[in-house]
């Protein structure tokens, strides 16, 4: 990940810079128009509720409502719930820390069965994030756990 993506995606994550959403959900809905995902909801990985305060804002949130709005996509933001903390994961230093860092990090608040969700982060760079909220969703009956990311790092 590198230029004015990286730049942005920075900004929103770490500088307050929310005005940058809307034209990073823009990207993200291009991206879907070009490959389609079968989903039936958007759900933003979460944020440990300690992360969340600290920060203010879930940046993932921001990017699935504004996608949501270009692609009329319903957004799930209370699905899933972060309910152990860790560190983040762009200071974890290989893949099995990363793992290790969200293993049971995340439980569906309730039943998500028969229902195709499409997960929505900023950055992937191993996809364990991904793994450890789509095994609770799931846990929890979703039919099929699909991941869509702004960004991936290398």
């Amino acid at each position: 990940m590198t230029g004015t993506v990286r730049e942005a995606i920075h900004a929103l994550k770490y500088r307050d810079l929310r005005a940058a959403a809307p034209e990073l959900g823009k990207l993200l809905a291009e991206h879907l128009q070009a490959h389609p995902l079968p989903g039936d909801v958007l759900v933003p990985v979460p944020l440990h509720p300690r992360r969340l305060r600290q920060r203010g804002y879930n940046q993932s949130a921001l990017l699935a409502r504004e996608l949501g709005k270009l692609t009329g996509l319903p957004v799930a933001a209370g699905w899933l719930a972060r309910v152990r903390s860790a560190p983040p994961q762009a200071r974890a230093a290989n893949r099995q820390e990363r793992a290790s860092n969200v293993r049971d990090a995340f439980a569906a608040t309730g039943s998500a069965r028969g229902i195709s969700v499409v997960l929505v982060d900023d950055v992937t760079t191993t996809g364990s994030t991904f793994s450890a909220a789509a095994r609770a969703l799931k846990d929890a009956g979703a039919a099929t756990v699909w991941g869509l990311a702004l960004a991936k790092e290398a």
